[in-house]
C-alpha cells in the first residue's frame, strides 16, 4: 500500500504528460493515495497539473545558462534556496517515494529526498539522458528508461526498461474517424490527412515550411491538421485566407486522440513523449528534431528511429526546403507508409505507467 508520493519535474509537455500518467496509474491502483507535484514557478506544469486534478507547489528555480557562464552564480543560489524549500515540503508532506521526470524542479526535489533517506525513482524519457537525471542517478534507488543501452549514462543495476507513459486517451485510442472529422470540421470525404505538430510550444521551422508552401498543399487535395503554437497562430490564419482545401489550424490541439485517429502521416518534433505515442500507434512519421534542446537530444531520439527504418528524419535546417515535398510524397506512397508503420510499432513499450508503478512497489517492498 502506497499512501503518499511526490512527483517532480516539468518545463515542457514531454516531462509533464508522463508525470501525470504516472500519477493517474498510481491513483488507479491506490484510490486513496495522496499525490503532490513539485514544479518550477512560471513553468507549464503550474497550469497543466492542476488541470489534471493534482495539487502542485512551485520552486523558484531556473536552468543552467550554457552561453553566459557567469550567470550561473545566480542559478546556483536559486538551486540552494530551492533545495531548502523542497526539503521543507518533503518533511511536511512525508512521502514514501519521490519520483523525478526531469526538468528544473526535479533536481532540488530529488536531491532533498535523497538527503532525507527517502527512496527516489527517476523516469528518463529520452535516448540521451538529460543533465538533471545524470546528476541524480548515483543516489537514485531506481531508474526507469524508454530506450535500451542506457547504461552509458546510469548505473546498470538500477536501470529498468519500462517505456514512456502515455496519456490514457492515446494509449487506449477508441474514437471513430467520423467523430474526429466532425471535431476538426473536415469534410466527410477527406481521403488522406497529414497531422503537423511542433511540440507544446510550436516550431518555427515546421510552421514556415508549411506556411510558405500552402499552394502545394491545396493543390494536392489532401487534408491538413496544423498545430502552430501561439506564436504562429495568427500568421497561419492570415496565410490560409484564400485557400480552400480541407484544413484545420490552431495554436494547440486539445484532443490529440482525435488528431491521431485521422492522421495518415504525422510531422512532428522528436520529443520523447511524441515518439512514444507514434510508436504505440504505429504512425508513419517525419521527424524534425528541434536544435534548441539540451545536448541535441531530439536528434538522438530521431536517429534511434530513422536508423531502424521506423521514421524519416529531416534536419531542422532543411525543413523549409524538404518537409512539404517529403510529406506529400510519403502520403502518396502506401508501401513506404506501411513499412514505416510496421517498423515503428516494433519499438513500442505498452503499459509503461503501470510498469513504473510496479517498480515503485518493488523498491518500497
Amino acid at each position: 500500500m502506497i499512501r503518499k508520493a511526490i512527483i517532480s519535474g516539468g518545463g515542457t509537455g514531454g516531462h509533464i504528460f508522463p508525470a501525470i500518467s504516472i500519477a493517474e496509474a498510481l491513483r488507479r491502483r491506490y484510490p486513496d493515495i495522496d499525490i503532490l507535484f513539485i514544479g518550477a514557478e512560471g513553468r507549464m506544469e503550474m497550469q497543466r497539473v492542476p488541470q489534471a486534478g493534482f495539487p502542485i507547489q512551485g520552486l523558484k528555480i531556473r536552468g543552467l545558462d550554457r552561453k553566459h557562464l557567469w550567470r550561473n552564480i545566480g542559478v546556483l543560489r536559486d538551486f540552494i534556496r530551492a533545495l531548502v524549500s523542497a526539503r521543507d515540503i518533503i518533511r511536511s508532506f512525508q512521502p514514501e517515494v519521490v519520483i523525478g521526470v526531469g526538468g528544473y524542479a526535479s533536481a532540488p526535489t530529488l536531491k532533498a529526498a535523497q538527503s532525507l533517506g527517502i527512496p527516489t525513482l527517476i523516469q528518463e524519457q529520452n535516448s540521451y539522458a538529460g543533465v538533471t537525471n545524470k546528476f541524480l542517478a548515483r543516489r537514485a534507488t531506481k531508474i526507469c528508461v524508454a530506450y535500451p543501452e542506457m547504461e552509458r549514462f546510469f548505473p546498470k543495476d538500477k536501470i529498468v526498461l519500462t517505456g514512456n507513459p502515455l496519456r490514457p486517451a492515446i494509449e487506449h485510442l477508441s474514437v471513430s474517424r467520423d467523430e474526429a472529422l466532425s471535431y476538426f470540421g473536415l469534410p466527410a470525404d477527406t481521403k488522406r490527412i497529414v497531422l503537423v505538430v511542433g511540440g507544446s510550444l510550436g516550431a518555427r521551422s515546421i510552421n514556415e515550411s508549411i506556411g510558405s508552401r500552402l499552394k502545394e498543399w491545396a493543390d494536392s487535395g489532401v487534408g491538413l491538421i496544423w498545430q502552430t503554437g501561439t506564436s504562429f497562430e495568427e500568421k497561419a490564419r492570415r496565410l490560409l485566407e484564400g485557400y480552400h482545401f480541407p484544413v484545420w489550424s490552431a495554436a494547440f490541439i486539445q484532443r490529440m486522440d482525435l488528431a491521431y485517429a485521422l492522421a495518415d502521416v504525422v510531422v512532428s518534433r522528436a520529443g520523447a513523449s511524441a515518439i512514444s505515442e507514434l510508436c504505440h500507434l504505429g504512425k508513419p512519421s517525419i521527424l524534425v528534431p528541434s536544435p534548441n534542446v539540451a545536448e541535441d537530444h531530439q536528434t538522438k531520439n530521431a536517429l534511434a528511429l530513422s536508423l531502424r527504418g521506423a521514421a524519416l528524419l529531416i534536419p531542422d535546417r532543411d525543413a523549409q526546403r524538404d518537409l512539404t515535398p517529403h510529406a506529400l510524397a510519403l502520403l502518396a506512397d502506401e508501401q513506404a507508409r506501411q513499412s514505416l508503420s510496421t517498423e515503428i510499432r516494433k519499438l513500442a513499450l505498452p503499459a509503461a505507467a503501470d510498469r513504473i508503478v510496479d517498480e515503485i512497489e518493488s523498491l518500497l517492498s
